[in-house]
């Protein structure tokens, strides 16, 4: 097999790129991991619930993933962006940023999105810090604590429930009119929710630790957390110029064997889930790794 073909070409070498390529080689499958070396929790000072690594660093579980992979022989990477994809007779073509050109059977993007964020002052320096997404990755570490949610809508009711049972001081930080129904409003003022629609225009912060918040209106409110449901989009739009669906939530259609209406084409981690955690790219990786091997394994037993 020439040195630019492979059996499966992975966009993206974070969790579950990684996990798909670990099941990969050790099946002996010749396959090439292109990654940028830009996860979207590049900032994220701890990870949590995920068995035997609660509590590590991010790059802590990928430095030692990557390491790992790196000990099955079949297995290469390449540093570097993936801006093209092709279909091919049989199978795939991607092309980096810098040029180079590589062809597989068998191709998975596990490229994550990219969250949007908002011109708020402070926002991004405390984004994925003490700014979270997500009660059950860093929820815990929050519990009792004065919280916000910057939300509306359904995503805030859905945040603030689960946030409740957490800690008693919650308040939705709408950014504009609320739009709650009369039912989802009772819900909030029964869990004693405050509702503020003002302006944010600040988050005052230390080293990317939440202090307050300043509004619109001159207030200045102390927080020790605060959730945000953020728009997002793909980090990779390689997928969808290949023909690749997308569901109503931006996330790429697939089913349940991570497989996509592309035949040969496969999915796996944040592109493709509501689930944002390491865990669970781990697990559609190791998943994906699997299926795309049976594929490989079904086209020529």
């Amino acid at each position: 097999m020439a040195e630019n073909k492979f059996e499966v070409i992975i966009v993206g070498g974070s969790y579950a790129g990684l996990s798909a390529a670990m099941a990969l080689g050790r099946s002996l499958r010749k396959t090439l991991v292109i990654d940028s070396g830009k996860p979207c929790n590049l900032t994220t000072p701890h990870s949590h619930n995920f068995l035997t690594q609660d509590g590590k660093s991010p790059k802590e579980i990928s430095t030692v993933a990557r390491e790992q992979v790196e000990k099955y022989e079949t297995i290469s990477f390449h540093e570097g962006k993936a801006i093209k994809g092709n279909k091919t007779d049989t199978g795939f073509e991607i092309t980096t940023e810098n040029g180079e050109t590589f062809e597989s059977k068998k191709l998975i993007f596990a490229t994550g999105v990219v969250d949007e964020i908002p011109p708020i002052k402070g926002f991004a320096e405390c984004w994925g810090i003490s700014l979270i997404h997500c009660p059950y990755c860093h929820g815990y570490e929050y519990r009792d604590k004065k919280t916000g949610i910057i939300a509306n809508e359904d995503k805030a009711l859905h945040i603030a429930s689960l946030v409740k049972n957490l800690t008693d001081d919650v308040t939705i930080f709408t950014r504009g009119k609320a739009n709650f129904n009369e039912e989802q409003l009772e819900k909030l003022k029964n869990h004693n929710i405050e509702i503020i629609e003002t302006e944010i225009t600040e988050l005052n912060h230390d080293n990317g630790y939440i202090k307050n918040l300043l509004l619109a209106d001159g207030q200045k409110i102390d927080f020790d957390a605060v959730y945000a449901a953020l728009p997002f989009k793909q980090h990779s739009d390689i997928p969808e110029k290949l023909g690749c669906e997308l569901i109503e939530t931006g996330h790429i259609k697939m089913d349940h064997f991570q497989k996509t209406n592309i035949p040969g084409l496969f999915v796996c981690g944040d592109n493709s889930s509501m689930m944002r955690s390491v865990a669970n790219a781990v697990m559609t990786g190791n998943l994906t790794g699997a299926m795309v091997n049976m594929e490989l394994v079904t086209d020529w037993f």
